[in-house]
This record gives structure tokens, sequence and C-alpha cells, in this order.
């Protein structure tokens, strides 16, 4: 394009959390004092671009004329961030300078990082950006780290060079960039075996059960019995995503930047954050609005051990994501929400000494200590969690014995096909939204594939009122009694069903 007061444009993208929104970056090179200005709300990073692009064009020998550039970010009311903002605001002033055609560059969107020499760096939100540019029906152009990421969005052309350079060579005829291919991460990492843990057979019992439906699950029990060893097997237990909830997750680590060199995995993500993790690392939230731990585990399992240990304000912040699988972060600069649809899995001792049952350990105030240890988890959360076991500690008789003879492959192989009934039981329905495990149903649906046989009422109406069930604990039980039906391969829920899932429910402490 001459020089003068025409402008340039090319397309790129703004992230609020994992949505798309479109952004057209317009460059103008006109008479007046030399100058180059960002406009258009950029925040800190994508002002400092200047710097990299006029580095980077340096480092290839091509200097910016001594023109008034006015870089324009549009809409201007929308928060820039993020430093891909680099490579479009380059590829502008290429084709205001004449040095690329700006027809061809119109037909893509644009995201990269400008090293100082000319290198494209990865960034956070390729695949996002794909899928979006494949619904516009343009191509992609991304660093080479970031190509195989881009390829999964599906028939879309992708661009993905290591320097400015070879995309300038691209566009000149003088070098061929080959499309990238989809790459998936190194799965054959192995998991611990639930072999190695010997006694804790109610443990497993529930572990098996809550992996089998995704169901949330407390475990409590005395320091070295146990609970972490049984959470951190969980992972290997669980069925691979399906490619739908693979490329769910893939956004959310996308958008965060920690999908290593663009790989996706069918791996369910497992979360376990440090009991001092703040609400917004928690939840979500930040300067720019990030996901936090509950959406990184979307799909998946966020296990919190020493429960009572986060900060109330983020346990209770737990409460409506754990309903509703969306984590909605609301700032004046931002309402952001994104999914987090988990498995919640926590720990935590039964006071603060850790030895309620044993006297000879036990603190002198048990059992008050329980209570008031206890109170810091309120009711309304526990009430979210469908399995609540003890976990005992183990007597050096069960040390002793040989492992058992069932481990994870054996508990996996039945959760597998637990969950296989699941799916084709609700894909059936064709719910929408879909629903794929027995958690997740609610309402007349939970009515529907959850009504317990005569007996089963019966039980279950009158442990309701001795046990003072809520609403919501009273649809957990069905849940969970759906569940164990899918595992003993029955379609209806038995009495036997309903009495196991209410020995799971939690007993409050006499006061």
């Amino acid at each position: 394009m001459a020089s003068g007061s025409m402008v340039a444009r090319v397309n790129t993208v703004a992230f609020q959390g994992i949505d798309v929104l479109d952004i057209d970056v317009q460059v103008q090179m006109s008479a007046g004092l030399p100058a180059f200005t960002i406009v258009g709300l950029p925040d800190k990073a994508v002002g400092e671009s200047r710097e990299r692009v006029r580095a980077a064009l340096n480092a290839l020998g091509l200097a910016l004329p001594p023109k008034r550039i006015t870089i324009n970010l549009a809409p201007a009311d929308v928060l820039k961030e993020g430093s891909h903002f680099d490579l479009p605001i380059a590829l502008g002033l290429l084709v205001s300078m004449g040095v690329l055609p700006g027809d061809e560059i119109a037909g893509y969107t644009v995201l990269g990082e400008l090293a100082l020499d000319g290198a494209l760096t990865r960034v956070a939100g390729v695949l996002p950006a794909a899928i979006d540019a494949n619904a516009r029906h343009r191509g992609l152009i991304c660093p080479e780290k970031c190509g195989g990421e881009a390829a999964w969005a599906g028939d879309i052309e992708v661009l993905a060079p290591a320097s400015l350079l070879a995309l300038i060579n691209h566009f000149k005829g003088r070098q061929v960039l080959s499309p990238p291919e989809p790459k998936l991460a190194d799965d054959d990492e192995s998991y611990p075996d639930l072999k190695d843990v010997k006694g804790q057979e109610t443990a497993k019992r529930a572990l098996e059960i809550a992996a089998g439906g995704r169901h949330n699950l407390l475990m409590i029990g005395p320091p070295g019995a146990g609970k972490s060893i049984l959470a951190a097997r969980l992972p290997g237990l669980l069925p691979p995503m399906d490619p739908e909830e693979a490329l769910e997750v893939s956004m959310i680590h996308s958008v965060s930047g920690l999908l290593v060199e663009g790989r996706i995995t069918r791996r369910r993500p497992f979360r376990d954050p440090h009991h001092s993790a703040s609400l917004p690392a928690l939840i979500g939230g930040g300067a720019r609005a990030k996901p936090g731990e509950l959406s990184l585990a979307h799909n998946g399992v966020l296990f919190l051990d020493e429960l009572p240990e986060f900060s109330s304000r983020a346990l209770e912040a737990l409460r409506q994501p754990l309903e509703t699988g969306r984590a909605t972060i609301a700032r004046a600069n931002h309402h952001v929400t994104y999914p987090a649809r988990v498995q919640l899995v926590a720990a935590m001792n039964p006071c603060r000494c850790g030895h309620l049952d044993d006297p000879e350990l036990a603190c002198p105030r048990a059992p008050r200590c329980a209570i008031e240890y206890q109170s810091k988890i309120s009711g309304p959360l526990f009430d979210r969690i469908d399995l609540h076991v003890d976990v005992p500690a183990v007597s050096p008789a069960d040390l002793t014995l040989p492992p058992p003879a069932e481990g994870s492959a054996e508990v996996a192989a039945r959760i597998a096909a637990c969950r296989e009934r699941q799916r084709k039981r609700y894909s059936r329905l064709s719910l929408d939204p879909p629903v794929r495990t027995n958690a997740e149903a609610d309402g007349k649906l939970l009515e529907e594939v959850a009504e317990p046989d005569a007996q089963g009422r019966r039980l279950l109406a009158e442990a309701a009122e001795r046990m003072r069930l809520s609403a919501r604990g009273y649809h957990r039980v069905l849940r969970v009694a759906r569940t164990l039906a899918d595992f003993d391969r029955s379609e209806r829920v038995a009495r036997i069903h309903v009495a196991e899932a209410l020995s799971y429910r939690r007993i409050v402490l006499p006061r």
C-alpha cells in the first residue's frame, strides 16, 4: 500500500474468558512530526509492542519511515491485553510500507509476539483464536510453536512461521511454509496403582463410586491414614476425555498459556492447589480475569487437601460453580465466565490435632475442638458433597498384609463400563446442554432416570425425615444410588442402592 493517509487493516483477536472478540488493527502513516502511537485502550504489554516491533523490523534491515504512525485497535472501548498484538501491528506496518500485499493479509487472523531479532514467540489463546478464524472463513497466522495447537481447529489454513522474515518470504514466494500437524501430548506416564493402598476398603469403594458418577467426595480421617494417597490414585481410575471434552479443556488451558508446545491431551485434569491459595487463584480473577484452579480442572478433578485450612471466602465462592458448572468473574473492567464443571475431592482431619477417635492422642478439648474445626466448612458446602467417608488410621496388621489382588486396572475397567452406560442413557435423550454423568442429572431428568422401586422410595422418605436431608441432599442421594445401580447393571434403582447411598451422607457431630 502506498504511503499517505490510507489505512492498512489486519485482523486479530482479544479474549474475554475463552470467548474471542474480533479486533481490527488499523495502521496509518501520515505526514507530520515522526511519532509512533498506539490507541484503542491498550494495556502496558500492548503499549510496549512499538519497541519490540521497531527492533524486529530493524533486525530485518527495515527502518520505519519518518512519518506520523498511528495504530488504532478497534473497537476502541474494549481493553486490549497481551503481547499477541505484536505480529498484527508489524504486518500492518509492512502493508503500509508496501512490503506485503494487503489483500492477502486480510484473509487471515494474526497473533504472535515478536522477539527483538524478529523471531516469533508463542502466545496464549491460539486454539480459541483458530476456532474463531475457522468460523469466519479465515486462515490463521501464529508462531511456529503454536502451530500444532491451531491445527486442531479443523479445516483451516494455518501459517506458523518461526520468524517474521520467514513469513515475509512466504508471501513473496521465496519460501513455502508447510502446514503444521495437530500434536497430542505424551500420555504414556503411569499413575500410582491402587494396589499400593493397604486396608481402607470403605474409602476405596467410595473412591470408585465417586469416579463412576463424577460425584464430589470428602474424606475425613487422622493424619497418615492415606487420604492424599487415595486421591492421587483417582486420575488413574478415570476414563479419558472424549474429543469434545478435550477441546473444551484445551481452550481453557490455551487461554492460560498452559498448552505445552500446543499439545492436546485426553487425560482429565487433576489440580491440587495448596491451602494458602487465594480466592482469585482458586476461582479465577486478577488483573486480567484469568481462569483459576476451578476452571483449569474443568472436566477433571479439583483436589483440596486440608479443606478447613482454605480461606472461608474461597470455599464459599465454590458453592455456586459446583452447582452451575460455571465460574463467573465480575469486576469493574471484566465480566467473564469460564466453564468449571469439576469433580471436587476434599480431605480433612476430624479436628485440629487430627486424633479425635484416639483417646491417647486426642487433645483435652475433644470433642469441642472437632466441632469448632469442622464448623469452618459451612453446611451448604457440605451439602454439595455427595459422598462423605471416614478414613480411619491404618492398623499395623493391615500394613503387613500382601498387596490387594485388585488394582487400578480392574477398578478402572468397571468405572469405564459404568460411565459408558450413563453416556448411552443420556445421549438417547438428546439433552441440551448435554449430560454425560449422573452427577449432572437434575430435576425432572433425575426423577426419570433414578426413580427407586417401592421399597427404595419408602427407605429414602424415612431417611430424609430422620436425617433432615435438604432437597439438595435428597437429590444427591438419588444420584449416587443411580450410579450404584449402574455398577450393578440395573435399570431400576433398588432399596440396596438407596441404602448404600444414604450411608455416605454426612453425620453431624452432636453439640
